[in-house]
């Protein structure tokens, strides 16, 4: 068995050219800004990424390059301006405490990361909509977003049923309030079983019965055990301790997603895997991008 490898660059030119057709039929000019801290190479690479998404559509990108201490009032600027749509800050500012605190400043009626309160209790309350008519749709975080679309085209997912990922055990190396953790209980929201690591240790995810939400509990699964019973694994650990995921530790045929910057996985992980995922960057802007969209048709509708 030779993994089919997933390229998220094809993907994502699907999901905008989607985009690109809602975007022509608003009536005026969708405008994202982001906000970045000029001295952070990775938050560099990423707004350029940004810029090229935003080109590809036919949004504006209004890029703001900031010094730590004004990045407070430039969330406010935006925040108040009619001509901003949807704002993009490029984390890390000061680190974790402060970064928290940015990400409740930001309008979530903006938030294109949808990384606010607002919409992580949507998301961890499993409620899809924001209003009683359900005619406006809550939105995601671009990451856990990004990877639930990965896994649907990778056809791991049901696409249709009331739970796609039903029956579906997942391990998930990464218990970030930005990514592993929204990750987890989206996938467990959508059926899933899933087995969450950091370096607190493992706790398990999993589905409830109707449109609850998910639950969490304490489990002593161990790594071994867990990758051996995975059909899906995915892996964000940024630190090259990280001991590479390697053929011999996975199910057959599982499906392999690595969205960290560093490689989580060893080379031999094709020889198994059903599908390998080596990044998701692409579809991550993507998600933003038709956050921005959505947000906009919620303020409009």
């Amino acid at each position: 068995m030779t993994a089919r490898v997933l390229d998220p660059t094809a993907l994502a030119s699907t999901f905008r050219a989607e985009i690109r057709q809602e975007v022509a039929a608003i009536p005026e000019c969708l405008t994202l800004a982001g906000l970045l801290v000029d001295d952070h190479g990775p938050s560099k690479t990423y707004a350029g990424y940004t810029r090229r998404g935003c080109e590809s559509v036919g949004i504006d990108f209004d890029l703001r390059m900031l010094r730590p201490d004004d990045v407070e009032r430039a969330v406010h600027e935006a925040g108040c301006d009619d001509s901003v749509h949807g704002i993009f800050v490029y984390y890390p500012i000061r680190g974790p405490e402060h970064d928290r605190w940015l990400r409740e400043l930001v309008d979530p009626r903006k938030d294109v990361e949808g990384l606010h309160s607002f919409w992580s209790r949507c998301l961890y309350e499993n409620r899809r909509f924001i209003d009683a008519a359900r005619t406006k749709r809550a939105v995601l975080p671009c990451t856990p977003l990004a990877i639930l679309k990965l896994l649907e085209a990778s056809g791991v997912t049901n696409t249709g049923a009331p739970k796609p990922l039903a029956g579906i055990k997942a391990c998930v190396f990464n218990r970030s309030e930005i990514v592993g953790q929204p990750l987890a209980a989206m996938m467990a929201n959508d059926g899933a079983e899933v087995t969450s690591f950091d370096i607190e240790g493992p706790l398990l995810f999993t589905p409830r019965t109707g449109s609850g939400s998910h639950g969490v509990r304490d489990t002593t699964v161990d790594r071994a055990t867990a990758l051996a019973e995975a059909d899906v694994v995915v892996t964000g650990v940024p630190t090259r301790d990280f001991p590479l995921v390697r053929a011999r530790e996975i199910r057959p045929g599982a499906t392999c997603i690595n969205f960290s910057t560093l490689k989580n996985f060893a080379d031999d992980i094709v020889e198994k895997a059903g599908v390998f995922v080596p990044r998701v960057g692409p579809m991550t802007v993507t998600m933003a991008l038709r956050n921005a969209v959505r947000l906009y048709r919620n303020a409009h509708s």
